[in-house]
């Protein structure tokens, strides 16, 4: 599905990778409803992509009432809705299992997967209702091989991924594509946004690898959507690791965890 011209749901969109997502859909000609639970990052992503093609709306998306009026809203503000990019996502302190607190756990959960789903059983009947239209779930490497002291990170990942391939299937012969994206390192704010602390000098995504703009990430994850494709692994370090993990599932997690010791 081409953006031009469309109008495309972005949640996270008050900073780091959804902001960069919202500003080049707006440079290719769509309109975009940001979605964020930070009203100032919201304002700034406004500031930068142009506010005449942009709707603020501040939602807190593991909040499911909340987000089955943001359909309506969208709607009231640019008269229909094409496509949703399901961006926002928090990590889990660097802490094992056997030590992490079911609240914290419960609030990983919320925000990666409940909160998508929430948005997916949201906007669907409206997606359906369109010419073409498009779903783009931000899953992540830890979504195809976990990271020590991110068990639970990857696991809401995991599920994204699963969820998104299913909705793949149920939707075939309609008008709605599905697009799972993996990003591998990034440079965005996420730690800062989950209120984590770096393990040592790098976090567990980073460890070994190059880290990706922003900017080249979200041009990578766009062209994915405009291309209807199934799969989208952004970055060498996901691409790696997917092969990796594909040819030899326990190598690629020994390689991991050697990696993480050096931390």
């Amino acid at each position: 599905m081409k953006v031009t011209n469309k109008v495309i749901v972005v949640t996270g969109a008050g900073s780091g990778m959804g902001r960069e997502l919202s500003i080049q859909l707006v440079q290719k000609g769509a309109k975009v409803a940001l979605v964020d639970i930070q009203e100032e990052g919201l304002q700034e992503t406004a500031s930068l992509a142009g506010k005449d093609q942009v709707s603020l709306h501040v939602v807190n998306i593991t909040d499911r009432d909340t987000v089955n009026q943001l359909p309506a809203e969208v709607i009231a503000s640019h008269g229909a809705v094409d496509g949703i990019i399901n961006n926002a996502g928090i990590i889990q302190p660097f802490v094992d299992v056997k030590d992490l607190d079911y609240a914290v756990i419960e609030q990983v959960m919320n925000v990666n997967f409940y909160g998508t789903l929430y948005m997916v059983k949201a906007f669907l009947p409206e997606l359906l209702k369109r010419p073409e239209a498009h779903i783009a779930n931000v899953s992540s490497m830890g979504g195809f091989i976990p990271f020590p002291g991110q068990t639970f990170y990857s696991a809401s990942k995991a599920a994204v991924k699963i969820l998104t391939e299913g909705l793949y299937s149920e939707l075939k012969g309609t008008t709605v594509g599905v697009t799972v994206i993996h990003p591998g390192a990034v440079n965005t704010n996420i730690m800062k946004n989950s209120d984590v602390q770096s393990p040592g000098s790098a976090t567990a995504a980073e460890a070994g690898s190059k880290i990706l703009s922003a900017e080249k990430a979200a041009a990578i994850m766009i062209d994915g959507i405009e291309r209807n494709k199934y799969r989208v692994l952004v970055g060498k370090d996901a691409t790696m690791l997917d092969y990796l993990y594909r040819f030899n599932p326990k190598m690629a997690v020994d390689l991991i965890v050697k990696k993480m010791k050096k931390m």
